[in-house]
């Protein structure tokens, strides 16, 4: 891949993908199409955005796919739906797994030169005999898994599909992303969160990667010889604990100091599906997020070191300019941020 040539980047206008495209801008990359929606919030991007061309449509238009791809040499396909309410369980799917299906058949029609997919450690799925997961893990059906997590990994058979008809592929499996952008959704919203007034702790562990590095790995990715590969992107497996309590001193606001226990994590997903089904209200615990919270899991990121060479920005270096940040815009609105590279 060189300066000159024509890159397509679907979800460019969220966390992943604003930071892909910021990274490839800042790189020397002169031809960038991106796809977006007709109301997307382009705030994260309004500095550059004029340096992109920018598509409109979504990952079911395959008109739109067609005109994105157009003499593409590189696809970065980070678009995605992430929800655990039961009810978008069936426009997840749709968007998901069709929309990559579809974003798989037009790269093999325009004859793409690499085509790199962003995934999820949900993808590779979790089990109770599973502590451990790597990228050779086998995915098996499981009460562990989510919705989204079944998505993914159907998504992921797309992909593979693909390569097995002649597309040069590469999946990446981020471990929960964090970086500064919006405050409101995502991991940024764990700001708000705590700022709030968080009570309670989760009693888990897993794993988690500072959004600079996500794309990092994606760029070296496109710009290697590597293909046919998957890897998990992993800065540190950590409690969820950690996360909070950091969180919590770098704001000044008090640490969560209730655990939650069998009884209490129980209830909250129970009285959320309640409140769903009398008043159609978005659920902010499902059965699935409530259970995996106290539920220990180590990803392992050697391949990563191995192969891409990635050395991890720290996790905690990472929460604390987020919360820099946050604590600048937190009286003015919380507008969108972004960490420089």
């Amino acid at each position: 891949m060189n300066k000159q040539d024509t890159i397509f980047v679907t979800g460019g206008t969220g966390l992943i993908g604003s930071y892909l495209l910021r990274l490839l801008i800042r790189n020397g990359y002169k031809q960038i199409r991106a796809l977006k929606r007709a109301h997307s919030d382009m705030r994260l991007l309004k500095e550059v955005e004029n340096q992109i061309e920018w598509l409109e449509g979504d990952l079911l238009d395959i008109d739109i796919l067609e005109h994105g791809m157009q003499e593409a040499h590189t696809v970065f396909h980070c678009a995605a739906m992430v929800s655990f309410d039961p009810k978008e369980k069936e426009k997840m799917n749709l968007v998901n797994i069709e929309g990559t299906a579809n974003m798989i058949n037009v790269a093999l029609s325009f004859n793409v030169e690499k085509f790199i997919h962003i995934s999820s450690i949900a993808a590779l799925g979790r089990r109770a005999d599973l502590p451990t997961i790597h990228e050779n893990t086998e995915w098996q059906s499981s009460d562990w898994n989510t919705s989204y997590a079944v998505s993914k990994y159907h998504s992921e058979m797309e992909v593979w599909r693909g390569s097995a008809e002649g597309l040069n592929v590469a999946i990446v499996n981020p471990s929960v992303v964090l970086g500064s952008a919006y405050w409101n959704k995502g991991t940024g919203r764990f700001f708000n969160i705590v700022w709030n007034g968080l009570k309670f702790y989760p009693t888990g562990s897993t794993g988690f990667v500072d959004v600079r590095d996500v794309a990092e790995a994606m760029l070296l990715l496109a710009e290697s010889n590597i293909s046919n590969e998957r890897i998990i992107l992993n800065g540190e497996n950590l409690p969820y604990k950690h996360i909070f309590d950091s969180i919590a001193d770098l704001i000044n606001k008090p640490r969560a100091s209730i655990k939650v226990n069998t009884l209490i994590r129980e209830a909250s997903w129970r009285v959320d599906h309640l409140l769903n089904i009398l008043f159609s209200k978005k659920p902010r615990v499902t059965k699935e997020t409530a259970r995996n919270s106290s539920r220990d899991v180590v990803y392992i990121n050697d391949k990563s070191k191995e192969l891409l060479g990635l050395k991890y920005r720290s996790i905690d270096s990472c929460l604390k300019q987020m919360a820099e940040q946050f604590n600048e815009v937190k009286s003015t609105g919380c507008e969108p941020r972004y960490l420089d590279f």
